[in-house]
């Protein structure tokens, strides 16, 4: 199936360019890729790569099988009301916008009374612009086995796919992955800054930092160990990382970060009774 796959591109940004980087080439060609965006230069970048674009929907959608909605929430329904002419009965329509409920996207492709289901929602995350992703995914009602294993196969160009299925499980995605990499960039900054502030260069700061983080990251994948025990490994009794944790707990970092997630969770909540008024 994936050897007849045609895609648009509604929106043609960041998260629009890592896919198409991810999918050009390896799931489809050029001449399978349409792009509509409204900014010249994005669709010029487009065009260099062989892929068909326009600044307004037109009959090209039309002979497009799967849509991928890569605009900004406030933009969607306004970008959904202009492609929908262009619907067909055999359309996939995957939606990456944040907050914006499956039911309300359903209301906005289909007729009254007669809501769009062959729908899936997808929260991917920035890393994906160098193939290390991680994407949540839910599908609709009217989503067939054959639409789910093309989703897949779309985001597993870019990184990691997880099912969820729930608009509500969405939301923790977004809270987790789909907003996580400010919380490690914020993570990363905080641990140069110690370093800095402490002696060492800003490079030299950063250098350890980011590997560091590397390094425990692809330890923590690769080990059959617990996060506990690998951080237990680290944690000498009277030593400096038990000094470090210590102020860790004191502070309460894990509720810090849960808190965190909560509010963005919360948020993603809030857009979505904000985008069906």
């Amino acid at each position: 199936m994936t050897k007849e796959l045609t895609i648009a591109f509604i929106g043609g940004g960041n998260m629009a360019t890592a896919l198409g980087a991810g999918l050009i080439g390896k799931r489809c060609g050029a001449h399978d890729v349409h792009v509509v965006d409204t900014n010249a230069p994005v669709l010029e970048r487009w065009k260099q790569q062989g892929t068909s674009v326009a600044q307004r929907p037109d009959e090209t959608l039309a002979t497009r099988r799967v849509w991928i909605f890569a605009v900004k929430p406030q933009y969607m329904k306004q970008a959904v009301q202009s492609c929908r002419p262009y619907l067909r009965d055999d359309t996939l329509v995957i939606s990456i916008a944040a907050g914006i409920s499956s039911a309300t996207l359903g209301e906005w492709l289909g007729a009254p009374g007669q809501p769009w289901t062959r729908l899936i929602r997808c929260m991917p995350n920035t890393p994906a612009l160098i193939g290390a992703g991680a994407s949540g995914l839910m599908a609709g009602q009217g989503v067939s086995e054959d639409d789910k294993m093309v989703a897949q196969q779309l985001m597993r160009a870019v990184g990691e796919v997880v099912w969820v299925g729930s608009d509500h499980e969405i939301d923790v995605v977004t809270s987790l992955s789909g907003s996580g990499p400010a919380y490690v960039f914020l993570f990363i900054d905080a641990l140069i800054q110690g370093g800095v502030r402490q002696g060492l260069s800003e490079d030299q700061a950063r250098t350890l930092a980011l590997a560091t983080l590397n390094g425990a990251t692809q330890l923590a994948a690769l080990s059959h160990e617990s996060l506990a025990v690998l951080r237990e490994r680290v944690t000498s009794t009277g030593g400096t990382t038990a000094a470090a944790l210590a102020v860790f707990e004191d502070r309460q970092f894990f509720d810090i970060v849960q808190a965190a997630m909560q509010a963005a969770a919360d948020r993603a909540a809030e857009l979505s009774v904000e985008s069906s008024l």
